[in-house]
């Protein structure tokens, strides 16, 4: 039976991640997005099993007990995991999976899942970084320094990855996305593996 990729991709807050993810994801029917559990409360517009699994500490610390977390981290005081099984199934249905995480969860799926494709995604400049953040208009200029701080800290994390896209333009960098997709699906050992009764047909005698 094929199976299909697990990509993992992370970013500092304000390279754009999720931007690209929801702009990619739809357009491509062999992709998912991994739906992660949280105990952080929902945001408006936000909704159960659609945006994430919103559970309580409690729960959410039983699962880590139980090994049900392929990657698992705290963020700004928040825990957020990624439940193996349900990505497996997904990849065992010769389907993709991308996994939006940050560097320590991106760390503990290569030691689980070492065939993992890894992608990390980079702001252009550092005043580009400090637009983005305070063009959001969300956050306090003590909140905008801590997540300054925050990413400087994540991008020194880029060598652990596969791959580097720059999101400048950000066409570009969703076509830059677009093409690691295709190359990972594209590789001779996945090939070889879909494509097995039509190569031996063509290999025959």
């Amino acid at each position: 039976m094929t199976s299909g990729v697990l990509f993992v991709v992370s970013a500092p807050s304000g390279a754009g991640k999720t931007s690209l993810l929801r702009a990619l994801i739809p357009t491509d029917p062999r992709l998912r997005l991994s739906i992660s559990h949280t105990t952080r409360a929902p945001r408006p517009g936000e909704a159960d099993g659609v945006h994430y699994h919103f559970v309580d500490r409690a729960r959410f610390e039983a699962m880590v007990a139980a090994g049900e977390f392929l990657e698992h981290a705290r963020v700004f005081d928040n825990l957020y995991g990624t439940a193996e099984q349900s990505v497996r199934a997904v990849l065992a249905g010769d389907l993709d999976v991308v996994l939006e995480i940050d560097w320590q969860g991106a760390r503990q799926v290569r030691e689980r899942f070492p065939e993992a494709v890894s992608v990390f995604l980079a702001p252009p400049s550092v005043p580009a970084l400090r637009e983005r953040l305070s063009g959001r208009g969300q956050d306090t200029a003590e909140t905008i320094e801590r997540r300054m701080r925050d990413a400087r800290s994540e991008l020194s994390h880029f060598g652990e990855y596969d791959y580097l896209v720059v999101n400048d333009i950000f066409d570009q960098a969703l076509a830059d996305l677009r093409a690691i997709v295709a190359a990972e699906r594209l590789r001779r050992a996945r090939q070889q593996e879909r494509l097995a009764t039509v190569l031996a047909e063509l290999l025959r005698d």
